[in-house]
């Protein structure tokens, strides 16, 4: 669909650099670059040096032209790309006159929103345009980079595929019955395809989850006592001086929160108050602030003093949870029990708690931050806790592409349960138009206005 007016943006960081580049893309795309330098015309694909002028033609900048001609461009529309010397003053003057003669304002995201609409990418590569530049890991930065090159669309275009071949398959069984009276809903054929449409979507999903966790990765909150450990873990962890350590019990007074990447998992890692009672009011504010922190983890490390051979699961109920009931009021399958300052106790007792997953019940690691000792047990341990086994050739996804399928797979089991159960033909088609329309909302071949404002709104302003 062809745009009406032209916009224009920054497309490289503003600040100091070698080269700062301005993106136009619509009708007067052209136009405006000729005003610009005075040329007559550009040749497509062809760099051209030029001086770029200002309303009484002095020279506000100097550097290449590139004109992409439509359809041939990113957003399927004449694009013009301006590349001066970096700078913001240089950059915004030359930006500015480019309003002058005509361009609009960029949206954020209207660059890749127009290659959608036009047909030049679909909403996965879309989205993964996003996904590589904020990427805070080498695989997660890999894994989008492969979505944008349509590794996953394919995989669902392969999906839906089959899931439409499925749906027109049933419905011309219910509309023009088999002469010879077969039924065709208990003869098998429907079966074997539904499950195995099923089974590819159930390696899909399993695969978007781990790009899920590649994407966002895992807020992880450290709690516990005063002087238990938690900011030396922290700065274990992180491999750097972040938080102040003290033998001073409350130290820390307020969340610190540091990003840190660990056998290729992003951890959102933040350290909290010691969690007690006290009467110093900015200290207990910062435990106000531990426990909403703590309510809202993925997962939730609680770091303890071995050496004050303290029963972790008392601890636990006494900090998160109810302890007339003896157990943590807060879901076991997010807590991992971390016991500090292994180094300071005799090898027996060591060995004694290296079995304590067996009489708690709990996930436990013992580590020592003085030594680095059970550290990489630890990230082990934590990377298995949220499922983290990315596939070498992983798939970034998002939290509404999980969505998404999960909707697709309970539609495909209902019309499973329909074809086996009870032979609703009709019910089983209704199903199967249902999945595909979930499964053709990743893709953007069913998306409401206000979704794709949602999403290209989070680009960045030139992309």
């Amino acid at each position: 669909m062809t745009q009406t007016k032209t916009i224009a943006a920054i497309a490289t960081p503003l600040g100091r650099g070698g080269v700062g580049i301005i993106r136009l893309s619509g009708p007067k795309a052209v136009q405006i670059a000729c005003q610009l330098t005075g040329k007559d015309s550009f040749t497509p694909r062809l760099a051209s040096f030029c001086r770029f002028y200002d309303a009484n033609d002095n020279v506000l900048d100097e550097g290449l032209v590139l004109y992409f001609k439509a359809p041939h461009s990113f957003t399927g529309e004449d694009v013009i790309e301006l590349q001066g010397h970096g700078g913001m003053i240089l950059q915004n003057q030359l930006l500015a006159r480019v309003f002058e003669l005509g361009a609009h304002q960029a949206q954020a995201g209207e660059f890749s929103y127009r290659a959608f609409d036009n047909d030049k990418l679909d909403l996965l590569q879309a989205e993964a345009i996003a996904d590589a530049i904020d990427a805070t890991s080498a695989a997660a930065a890999s894994s989008a980079i492969r979505s944008l090159t349509g590794a996953f669309s394919n995989k669902i275009n392969e999906l839906l595929e089959a899931l439409i071949e499925l749906r027109l398959y049933v419905e011309a069984s219910i509309d023009f019955p088999d002469e010879e009276d077969v039924d065709f809903l208990s003869d098998g054929v429907i079966e074997g395809k539904l499950t195995a449409i099923q089974d590819k979507l159930n390696t899909i999903m399993a695969t978007a989850q781990q790009g899920q966790l590649l994407r966002d990765g895992v807020h992880v909150v450290l709690a516990g006592r005063p002087n238990a450990g938690k900011s030396s873990l922290l700065n274990s962890l992180a491999g750097q001086e972040r938080a102040i350590v003290t033998d001073v019990a409350g130290t820390t007074r307020d969340t610190l929160q540091e990003t840190i990447v660990l056998n290729g998992l992003t951890i959102h890692l933040t350290d909290t108050a010691g969690l007690r009672d006290t009467t110093d009011a900015v200290e207990r504010i910062g435990i106000e602030r531990a426990r909403s922190a703590i309510n809202q983890a993925d997962l939730l490390l609680l770091v303890y003093d071995l050496s004050q051979q303290e029963d972790p699961i008392a601890l636990a109920s006494e900090l998160f949870g109810n302890s007339e009931s003896g157990t943590p009021n807060f879901d076991s399958s997010k807590l991992l029990l971390i016991g500090n300052k292994r180094d300071l106790l005799e090898q027996d007792v060591q060995q004694h708690l290296a079995n304590i997953e067996t009489v708690t019940g709990y996930d436990q690691v013992n580590v020592s931050c003085e030594t680095s000792a059970g550290i990489e047990q630890l990230i082990a341990t934590l990377c298995d806790k949220v499922g983290f086994h990315p596939p070498e050739n992983s798939l970034i996804a998002r939290t509404r592409h999980i969505d998404a399928l999960r909707r697709t797979q309970q539609h495909l089991n209902d019309a499973h349960e329909q074809l086996v159960h009870y032979q609703a033909g009709e019910l089983v088609a209704e199903s199967l138009r249902q999945g595909q329309h979930s499964l053709g909302e990743i893709t953007g071949e069913f998306s409401a206005d206000d979704l794709l404002g949602r999403i290209f709104g989070s680009f960045c302003i030139g992309k």
